[in-house]
């Protein structure tokens, strides 16, 4: 009888260290697979999620929304403010990115969607997209500066943005002067409607 309990507890035992090195493998392979977590992936996670998140902006502007569409390099916002509209964002731009709780979990899970074209689409690409679509924009620069016009060319690390009311279409009496700006200098691109994204 005294033998009996003694392998019933050498057993219990045993299967306990197994399970506590399993529990410790197990923490230690989703610690690697976090480590390996991009703010792209964490971020199509989020599309089309509510409640809204807050982006803190390099430049100190806050801005809340929806996340829509993330690209290569950038993500887009539909903002939830008076005129609507949306937000490009480089992720260069990003200081912070505030969501609710869930959402923070449920972006660091493991997502299986397929692959799509926007996930490879640059900031570039979409900038010179708006060039093509005559959309104006306002651009919100390093050091604070707004720019606010529309995209005449978009080069391989630039555009050359036409300086005009964004109530009055781009015309060439309306254009009140030209600005060659990098890429590197934008921080955030909006545009006063979200369907000018699609």
């Amino acid at each position: 009888m005294r033998w009996d309990r003694l392998f019933e507890d050498l057993e219990d035992q045993l299967a306990s260290e197994w399970e506590a090195e399993r529990a410790a493998l197990d923490t230690e392979a989703e610690r690697l697979r976090l480590s390996k977590l991009s703010l792209r992936e964490r971020l199509r996670a989020l599309v089309g999620t509510e409640p809204a998140v807050s982006v803190d902006l390099v430049d100190g502007t806050v801005a809340t929304g929806t996340v829509s569409a993330v690209g290569a390099d950038w993500f887009a916002m539909t903002t939830h403010t008076r005129r609507g509209g949306a937000l490009l964002v480089p992720f260069a731009g990003t200081a912070a990115i505030g969501v609710p709780h869930a959402d923070l979990l449920r972006s660091a899970r493991p997502v299986t969607s397929p692959a799509r074209l926007a996930d490879r689409m640059t900031l570039g690409f979409v900038l010179r997209d708006l060039s093509r679509r005559r959309i104006p924009i306002t651009a919100g620069l390093a050091g604070g500066r707004l720019l606010s016009g529309t995209i005449d060319r978009a080069g391989a690390d630039h555009v050359d943005l036409a300086l005009h009311d964004l109530d009055a279409p781009r015309r060439a009496a309306a254009v009140g002067g030209h600005r060659l700006v990098p890429t590197d200098a934008v921080l955030w691109v909006r545009l006063d409607s979200p369907a000018a994204l699609a």
